[in-house]
């Protein structure tokens, strides 16, 4: 697969060409970095990191893992090109929720009540508050028998138990911009696969290769394994949480009032988000890809095919990775403390994404950065949906089979999401100036006709024998 429209799309983020966008601000008035801004160059664009790098990180849960390591481990090298085929669909789609949220100054929820039928609002946001459910009891699960890998003595259910109290209590009471600077550094949990790929000693060359070349099979074992990748990466939580997130992140900077209005958006602005986007969706799928080649390089060499849990992959390094003394307990250490931490940061994601949708559904006052009296239905949906998806772990649902009804309601939900997007984004009379560009619109319908294509794949590998 051609590398060009991949870095061309990338290019296009970054650099912020849109002929829409242009007509914004004159050139000649831009304000101009100061000559020492100049000089702190690393430390301005760490700052202008925010609900990007946030969303980008937490689509890596602990689920994903799952599925990644299953990908790795049952199909060997012949799945890491997908990472490289969804890097764009999902800049084009997230940057697109960034960009609404940001001109807009409310969340998708929001704006598909306002300008569509509520037949259309209410079952987009039960599937994705289902999925999300789903996804957060599997998650949490993972998260317990992570740590249990770490301390034998503690039992999983306690485990489980404490850790969705633990985040409960972060996500309600701390405050928001405090809070999204945890949820920042716990994005740093993810480096625990590039460790991990290192440890394992991935054989590079061939790796490289086998992203660069697809290798594709036309059977129903591959064509699952691929829409759960896809499902698994460009998710319906992640658009809600974006573009919901950019609306605090602006109202944490002042550039929207609390109680709403026209935000005070600029093009320095549009460009900040854009490579806070990029840089987050590109953070995402480099991680997914050193999570298939663990699995591949480890699991699948060793004929381990079947991948219950990100614990299960974690459990499963100790004995077979021998690249130095004590190399296999090391790599399922760092491999179970990425697991946790990225889940500490992926659960409040989740649950933070279905409480924005049914807020704004039913227009009720939202956000982090309200305190909980404020907010008290938004913060309500919060707890309530962590503790269903904690529930899941007590009542004898199977993980499988929770991760393939997590995919199911993932891909069936993002594709009219995405339709709904790509529309919103592009109507002049919503976005203004700020409407989706050339660029934005091919990305964006080129991911509803894959994820299109993927739901049907999906249904009919569950329906047809």
């Amino acid at each position: 697969m051609s590398l060009g429209p991949a870095r061309a799309y990338a290019q296009h983020m970054a650099e912020f060409p849109d002929e829409e966008l242009s007509e914004i601000e004159p050139a000649a008035q831009r304000p101009a970095f100061p000559r020492r801004s100049r000089r702190k160059g690393v430390g301005r664009f760490l700052r202008i990191l925010g609900p990007g790098i946030v969303t980008g990180a937490a689509d890596d849960d602990p689920s994903g893992i799952a599925t990644y390591s299953q990908a790795g481990a049952q199909f060997g090298l012949q799945l890491p090109w997908t990472m490289l085929f969804t890097f764009p669909l999902m800049t084009a789609v997230q940057e697109a929720c960034a960009r609404v949220g940001a001109v807009t100054g409310k969340g998708l929820a929001a704006i598909i009540r306002e300008h569509y039928p509520k037949k259309i609002l209410y079952p987009v946001v039960l599937l994705v508050v289902v999925a999300n459910t789903l996804n957060i009891g599997s998650d949490i699960g993972a998260m317990a028998a992570s740590m249990q890998l770490l301390v034998p003595s503690l039992s999983i259910p306690v485990l489980a138990v404490g850790f969705a109290l633990l985040m409960l209590l972060l996500e309600v009471f701390v405050a928001y911009r405090t809070y999204v600077r945890m949820l920042k550094w716990l994005a740093l949990a993810l480096f625990a696969y590039f460790i991990t790929a290192f440890i394992v000693q991935v054989p590079w060359s061939e790796a490289l290769r086998a992203t660069a070349v697809p290798a594709i099979q036309f059977n129903p074992g591959f064509l699952y394994i691929v829409v759960g990748i896809l499902g698994t990466t460009i998710s319906p939580y992640l658009f809600f949480w974006e573009a919901s997130n950019v609306v605090e992140d602006e109202i944490a900077t002042r550039r929207l009032p609390p109680d709403g209005g026209t935000p005070a958006v600029d093009r320095q602005y549009i460009r900040r988000l854009r490579i806070d986007n990029a840089v987050g969706m590109l953070f995402s799928n480099v991680t997914a890809w050193f999570i298939i080649l663990v699995g591949s390089t480890v699991l699948g060499a060793y004929g381990i095919t079947n991948i219950n849990t990100a614990a299960d992959a974690a459990e499963a390094l100790e004995p077979l990775v021998q690249a130095f003394p004590n190399s296999g307990y090391l790599a399922k250490v760092v491999f179970a403390v990425g697991v946790i931490g990225v889940g500490l940061m992926s659960v409040p994601v989740l649950a933070g994404s279905s409480s924005y949708a049914i807020a704004e559904a039913f227009n009720w006052r939202e956000g982090l950065f309200r305190v909980f009296k404020q907010a008290r239905e938004f913060y309500f949906v919060i707890i309530f949906g962590t503790l269903a998806g904690l529930a899941f772990n007590f009542i004898g649902v199977d993980p499988i089979k929770a991760l393939i009804f997590t995919a199911v309601f993932n891909g069936i939900a993002a594709v009219p999401l995405i339709y709904f997007i790509a529309r919103v984004s592009s109507r002049a009379d919503i976005m203004g100036n700020l409407k989706s560009g050339r660029w934005s619109r091919t990305g964006l319908w080129t991911a509803f006709a894959v994820m299109g294509l993927a739901a049907g794949a999906l249904i009919a590998s569950l329906v047809l024998p």
